[in-house]
C-alpha cells in the first residue's frame, strides 16, 4: 500500500513508497482530460491504419480499407487540366504558327505552355532566358544560324542540328588545318580578315592577303561579304555576335578544327503541340525574324 506524506502546505498524498535522498516519489495520477485525448488518438491511429495505406510490405504497401492514392490523385488533377486545356491545345495543333501569332489569348496560353517545355527541356544548353553561353546560341538577339521565322524555327527543334533525324539541319565546316587543306600562314591572314569584316582590330596586310583566300575558300558558304547564309548554317561574321568566340585565338582555332555543334531533334520526343509551343516561345524571346 502506498504511503502517505505531509507537504509544506499541509496537504497528505499518496507515494509509490519510493523514495531516494529523502525525496518521495508522489503518487498523482495524469489528468483525466489529458488521459482521454491519449485514449483518442490511438484509436485515431488505429483507425488510420486501417482504413488508409500505412504498413510498407516486401513489394507493396497495404492499401487501407479506403484505397486512396495520392498518385491516382495527382494522375486525376493533371487529367483535370489536360482536359481543361483541351480546347485550345486542339486548335494548336490544326492552326498555322502564323494564325496562332495573330490570336493573342491563344498565343498567352501557347507561349506560357512553351516557357514550361523550354524550362524542362532546352535551358540546360540555352539558359533560362535564353542567353546561351559558349557554343550555345544566344535565342534573344538577332543572329539565327538557320534562319529565325517562327517556321524556321519549329523545324530547327523539330529536327535539331547534326542530330540523327533523316531531316535534321545540316553543315559541314571543313577543318582547313587538321585536313591540311590551307597552310598555317594562310588560316593566319584568313583570320585577321575575318576581324577586320567586324570591324576589329587586325593587320592590315595580312587581312588583305586573307581576303583572297576567303573568297576562294569560305565564300560559298559565308557569302562574298561575310554576312553568312541562313540555309548553310553559316553565321555571319561581320557582327559582334560570336557563338565560340571572336578573338584572333579561337577564329584561327575554328578555321584550324571547324566546329561541329550539335542540337537533338525533339520530334518524336515531345508533341507536336509542344513543338510548336516552344517555337512560339522562342519566337517571342525578342529575337525571331
Amino acid at each position: 500500500m502506498a504511503d502517505t506524506q505531509g507537504t509544506p502546505g499541509g496537504d497528505d498524498y499518496e507515494t509509490t513508497g519510493h523514495e531516494w535522498d529523502g525525496i518521495a516519489e508522489y503518487n498523482k495520477p495524469l489528468p483525466r482530460w489529458w488521459v482521454w485525448v491519449l485514449y483518442a488518438t490511438i484509436v485515431w491511429a488505429l483507425a488510420y491504419w486501417v482504413a488508409m495505406p500505412a504498413l510498407p510490405l516486401a513489394s507493396s504497401f497495404t492499401k487501407g480499407l479506403l484505397g486512396y492514392s495520392q498518385r491516382t490523385t495527382v494522375a486525376n488533377q493533371i487529367a483535370d487540366a489536360e482536359a481543361a486545356r483541351a480546347v485550345q491545345a486542339e486548335q494548336l495543333q490544326t492552326m498555322e504558327l502564323e494564325a496562332v501569332q495573330a490570336d493573342p489569348d491563344l498565343l498567352r496560353f501557347a507561349t506560357a505552355g512553351g516557357r514550361s517545355a523550354y524550362l524542362v527541356n532546352c535551358s540546360q544548353c540555352h539558359g533560362t532566358g535564353g542567353a546561351g553561353a559558349v557554343g550555345y546560341p544566344n535565342l534573344g538577339d538577332d543572329d539565327w544560324l538557320w534562319g529565325g521565322t517562327l517556321s524556321d524555327i519549329h523545324d530547327t527543334i523539330s529536327y535539331g542540328v547534326r542530330s540523327s533525324h533523316d531531316e535534321t539541319r545540316l553543315s559541314q565546316m571543313p577543318a582547313f588545318g587538321a585536313d591540311e587543306m590551307l597552310e598555317p600562314a594562310q588560316i593566319a591572314d584568313v583570320a585577321q580578315y575575318v576581324l577586320s569584316l567586324s570591324g576589329k582590330a587586325s593587320d592590315t596586310a595580312a587581312a588583305g592577303r586573307g581576303e583572297e583566300t576567303f573568297v576562294e575558300w569560305c565564300a560559298m558558304c559565308h557569302g562574298d561579304d561575310g554576312t553568312g547564309l541562313a540555309p548553310m548554317g553559316a553565321p555571319n561574321l561581320t557582327d559582334a555576335i560570336w557563338l565560340y568566340g571572336g578573338d584572333a585565338e579561337t577564329i584561327t582555332a575554328t578555321i584550324n578544327n571547324s566546329r561541329h555543334g550539335v542540337m537533338p531533334a525533339w520530334s518524336g520526343r515531345l508533341s507536336d503541340v509542344t513543338i510548336k509551343q516552344l517555337a512560339l516561345y522562342v519566337h517571342s524571346l525578342g529575337g525571331g525574324e
